[in-house]
């Protein structure tokens, strides 16, 4: 049970851009002597480098220990499947082993796998200074899908597997994979805090625990990596862009709060950086890639950016295009599969006030999410008339083959110029009411108008799910204010979230009575949109009012096992 009294929002390290390292280090698996023999993926921890450079700032000290070791998969992908049934029970992991047409399973052990961030205590690190003292030992998580990339030119052109681990709290499942051929970066990003290491020269070594080099046979080899730490003074490393030096994680600063102070910034290679989905979240954006490296003599560096198999993260997801016209001819709902929205229940419930911009005010600030679980994706099209403010909007159908084959009307596009929006928002996409005890609706919030992006991995294990969707970007998901069309997806298993900083993402509950409310959270609340199942759009969250106006407080309960605010 967690209790907030006042809009608190630190910092988090985000994965995202970072510059490309090359892997000069070989990794060579044994094939199998018999054909009896069933083929395993080969595991191996590497180090990108023998050395690297830390930057930690005076103001804020700390440096986030992207030490450049990775995992490598041989002899066929790691691939795991992570899930669970509802809120209520807990989170199970199981690997999938592919051998050609033939695929087994392995259950991992119960309780190892608690959450949807990655394998717990994956990397052992120990830090010693440069007179041999330990003056560090900690542990990280490893997500096989952090930041990866080839490790030899004959592997895969593109990973299979999603970019990222999921960080909403009510995520439902989840796969993980390190590629043939391929290698993920132990360092645990996003969920890693900083520590405190003083300008100097350090030796760490890295290496796998041994429970995990059991589960997965991965030999005992340890890696030991050269840390030189600097310590830097001033806004940051010099050519950081001023959306850099604003924005650490998605949705950051609103609410006539002042701007949480800026991180100790990571080095360049570590991912931590600034995110552009600004006001939706709490999913990172595509982590960086190791670029494929042969081992041959001189073979020193990897060009950074884009190309046959090769990515370093850099790019934007592409704005998903519109039909070139509107439809026309007669609408039709054909029989072919169709999405299904699900809300999930809200959570970062707290208590804010109205600031210098409306004082005298309390909010009950919160994030939703609005997420497909398929089996078709929700494709929706707004067209303007020249002059008009609004788009008409229409919701498309496809068959098994992806044609086209029906169309229906489905109300508006309109143009929110707001900050922390200024995009278009497809109207009636959900609705968010305060109920009483008794469920009976207290307060309904302005805001039912949203911009559809993949902003959260919810559920990758539901049939049709697309791990690597598009359009996961609001810098190009949403159009601009003079787009005359725009096309707004959200995929399956994908989610779209609105963090609680944003305009019109609260309740006034300036004048509300102190007791038990519920949070609703209520997809396509006009029916609007074409559904295969309308009776499981809404989602509740029980919330406790407390305090007395001006210092109002709230304390959220768990719901089920999920007890997170």
């Amino acid at each position: 049970m967690m209790t907030r009294s006042l809009l608190a929002r630190p910092w988090r390290p985000a994965i995202a851009v970072a510059a490309a390292i090359a892997v000069t280090a070989g990794v060579v698996a044994a094939a199998p002597d018999t054909k009896k023999a069933q083929p395993t993926p080969k595991l191996s921890l590497i180090a990108a480098s023998n050395s690297v450079t830390l930057d930690s700032w005076k103001e804020s000290p700390g440096v986030y220990l992207d030490l450049g070791t990775y995992v490598t998969a041989e002899n066929g992908p790691l691939e795991l499947k992570v899930t669970r049934k509802s809120y209520k029970d807990p989170v199970v992991a199981t690997q999938i082993i592919r051998a050609g047409k033939d695929v087994r399973t392995k259950a991992l052990p119960k309780g190892l796998v608690k959450d949807f961030s990655g394998l717990p205590n994956f990397a052992e690190i120990t830090i010693t200074d440069a007179a041999g003292k330990k003056v560090l030992t900690k542990s990280e998580a490893f997500c096989p899908n952090n930041a990866s990339g080839r490790v030899r030119p004959d592997a895969p052109a593109k990973s299979k597997y999603p970019e990222s681990c999921p960080v909403n709290p009510f995520t439902l499942g989840s796969v993980w994979g390190v590629e043939n051929g391929w290698a993920s970066n132990t360092y645990s990003g996003h969920y890693s805090a900083p520590v405190v290491l003083p300008a100097g020269k350090y030796t760490a070594k890295v290496s796998v625990a041994k429970r995990y080099r059991d589960l997965f046979d991965i030999a005992d080899k340890p890696q030991t990596v050269k840390v030189t730490v600097r310590e830097l003074s001033g806004e940051g490393p010099a050519g950081r862009s001023a959306a850099d030096r604003s924005h650490g994680s998605h949705g950051a600063g609103h609410s006539g709060h002042a701007a949480t102070p800026m991180p100790a910034p990571a080095p360049a290679t570590s991912g931590a950086g600034p995110s552009y989905n600004v006001g939706h979240g709490p999913h990172t954006p595509a982590p960086p890639a190791l670029p494929w490296a042969l081992k041959k003599a001189g073979f020193r560096s990897a060009q950074v950016g884009d190309g046959s198999g090769q990515t370093d993260g850099s790019r934007k997801a592409p704005a998903a295009a519109p039909n070139a016209q509107r439809p026309t001819g007669r609408a039709t709902v054909p029989d072919v599969p169709k999405p299904d929205l699900r809300s999930l229940p809200a959570y970062g419930i707290q208590i804010s006030d109205g600031g210098a911009d409306v004082p005298g005010k309390d909010y009950l600030a919160f994030s939703a999410n609005v997420w497909n679980a398929g089996p078709a994706k929700l494709v929706v099209d707004g067209f303007r008339s020249p002059g008009k403010k609004l788009m008409d909007a229409y919701q498309y159908f496809y068959d098994a083959d992806g044609k086209q084959v029906g169309y229906t009307p489905t109300g508006t596009m309109e143009w929110d110029p707001r900050p922390g929006h200024e995009h278009w928002h497809f109207t009636d996409f959900a609705s968010y009411r305060l109920l009483k005890a008794d469920q009976k609706e207290a307060v309904r919030s302005g805001k039912e108008a949203f911009c559809l992006a993949n902003t959260d991995a919810v559920d990758y294990t539901v049939k049709n799910a697309n791990w690597d969707p598009d359009n996961t970007d609001l810098s190009t998901a949403c159009g601009q204010e003079n787009s005359i069309s725009v096309r707004e997806v959200l995929d399956v298993g994908s989610g779209d979230t609105y963090t609680q900083d944003l305009p019109g993402q609260s309740f006034d509950i300036t004048n509300l009575p102190n007791g038990t409310y519920y949070i609703q959270v209520l997809a396509n609340p006009e029916k609007r949109l074409k559904e295969t199942n309308l009776s499981n759009n809404s989602a509740l969250r029980k919330v406790v009012l407390g305090g007395r106006p001006g210092a109002r407080t709230v304390t959220v309960p768990a719901h089920g096992l999920v007890d997170a605010n």
